[in-house]
């Protein structure tokens, strides 16, 4: 057509079920009995202050999962699978007010995975972007990893704005360990104070650092690379955090 149409969804922020008029949302809310739940179907898995997550089976609650993978279409291009949600465990974040626990957004991952995939697909909802919650979600990931024993990395190939999420992540991470393990030698240059620091990386492998991490060998190297960390000295490999990175 010709003339641009506006199409609105409404959806309740508990069941996720979706409306094309706002009556019908209110009278889903307001009705006893119509949307008997309050927070995601799920087990409650972590709490502090007004923040949770739910961990969800997608066995066990299809109909809430589909729903949840319909919504990531509307703001994941790359997002494809939506029906068969059976193999896979769905962890929602939530804010917690007195009405009930807000989704906030998510990640899945499957419950048993070849390529050792400790997450499948994530979202924050546009409305939540920009509040650290992205990062919350990945961080979770990784704890979730720790306590199973495993190393994990997101599914391959990342968007775009997921390959930067996690790069910040990784560095961060990384970096925060390598400062606080190895002696920092700083040197003043001039009057203008500046410093140049260098951290030994005799002491620590790489491998060491996957273990610490739940980080795979391979995003570790990647991310070291990608903040031109490693050097060449003498016949080996070492770490090399410029005052750039640190900062």
């Amino acid at each position: 057509h010709s003339e641009k149409t506006e199409c609105i969804v409404y959806l309740c922020e508990f069941c996720l079920d979706n409306f094309g008029d706002r009556s019908q949302l209110v009278r889903h809310r307001m009705t006893p009995g119509k949307c008997p739940i309050s927070h995601p179907p799920g087990n409650e898995i972590y709490r502090s202050g007004n923040l949770s997550f739910f961990e969800i089976d997608g066995h066990k609650q299809k109909t809430y999962c589909r729903r949840l993978c319909l919504l990531s279409k509307l703001f994941l291009d790359h997002k494809t699978l939506f029906y068969d949600v059976d193999p896979f465990l769905f962890y929602i974040l939530t804010e917690n007010s007195a009405r009930g626990s807000r989704i906030l957004g998510y990640f899945s991952k499957e419950k048993e995975s070849l390529e050792k995939y400790n997450l499948a697909c994530i979202l924050t909802l546009p409305q939540h972007q920009r509040k650290g919650f992205g990062r919350l979600l990945i961080e979770f990931s990784y704890e979730l990893s720790k306590r199973e024993g495993r190393i994990g990395s997101p599914e391959k190939p990342l968007s775009d704005l997921g390959l930067l999420s996690y790069r910040s992540f990784w560095s961060e991470v990384l970096v925060g360990i390598l400062k606080g393990a190895h002696e920092t030698k700083s040197t003043g240059v001039s009057s203008k104070k500046t410093t140049t620091t260098t951290i030994s990386t005799s002491e620590i492998s790489i491998d060491q650092l996957s273990t610490l991490t739940s980080f795979t060998t391979d995003d570790i190297l990647h991310t070291l690379q990608a903040i031109d960390a490693l050097r060449y000295h003498r016949g080996q490999h070492i770490i090399v955090l410029s005052e750039k990175v640190l900062d």
